[in-house]
């Protein structure tokens, strides 16, 4: 158990399914009070009704803090921006589609600086506040036939290492998930990639709450649902063109396919 979570003002975006809601559910039973966001506001309902939570629905790229704020009574102690969304697929000229990458961009990175240009000052000033990003083992790796979701999801984890390079001795805690596959309707949605890359090795969304939950224990910043992204990691960095060509691998292997 987390003591800083009992009795903490939490705000999960994109809490209506899969791993927000895991996120919300957690965060509940561990004793907090949590407000639920959703851009589907029965979603975000039902969640909160089943967990005693709050539902604020809205577009996570929009939703207002202080909105959330006078929800919870005064102040929000951990903010989880999970919302995401990913365009991608052989049907998709991810590299011509500007509606794809503006969405990307907007939600899988702005909403995350929105929300900490909203929470900073306050934080600052008492010296505490955590900050949940949920980006992707995309963020570190990348993810073939998803180029905006890819590029925007280095974008969230490099959003997170400034703010805990920044601020952490100020008494921000940052922490960044990056998972391979979990099984959501997001997964369900990367088609054929997906089936490919992602889900032989899929874990269910609560197994995401249990490796923050961990990880917040431990006072880490980088949380690996799956453990083996670490190596994954180590290799890009070591050797870029022989990580490269796996994943030129990979990419073959997929377009042989379709």
């Amino acid at each position: 158990m987390v003591e800083a979570v009992q009795g903490a003002g939490v705000v999960v975006t994109g809490a209506g399914g899969g791993i927000g809601a895991a996120l919300a559910r957690r965060f509940a039973a561990e004793g907090a009070r949590v407000v639920v966001n959703d851009l589907d506001a029965a979603k975000a309902g039902a969640v909160a009704e089943e967990i005693g939570g709050i539902a604020v629905p809205g577009d996570a790229s929009a939703i207002a803090v202080a909105d959330a704020r006078d929800a919870l009574g005064g102040a929000v102690d951990v903010y989880c921006a999970n919302a995401g969304v990913a365009f991608g697929g052989p049907e998709l000229d991810d590299l011509a589609d500007e509606k794809a990458w503006s969405a990307s961009w907007d939600v899988n990175v702005m909403a995350h600086v929105r929300a900490a240009h909203a929470l900073l000052p306050e934080w600052l000033e008492r010296g505490s506040g955590r900050f949940v990003s949920t980006v992707s083992a995309a963020g570190l790796l990348t993810m073939i036939g998803a180029a905006p979701y890819a590029v925007t999801k280095h974008g969230a984890y490099a959003f997170a290492e400034y703010l805990s390079l920044t601020y952490r001795h100020r008494g921000i805690k940052v922490h960044a998930i990056c998972p391979q596959g979990v099984r959501t309707d997001m997964l369900d949605a990367t088609g054929s990639a997906g089936d490919l890359v992602l889900k032989p090795t899929a874990i269910a969304p609560e197994d995401v709450a249990d490796a923050l939950f961990k990880g917040m224990e431990e006072d880490r910043f980088l949380i690996l649902p799956h453990p083996e992204v670490a190596g994954f990691y180590e290799a890009r960095a070591g050797d870029p063109d022989r990580w490269l060509a796996g994943m030129n691998h990979i990419q073959r292997k997929w377009e042989e396919t379709l």
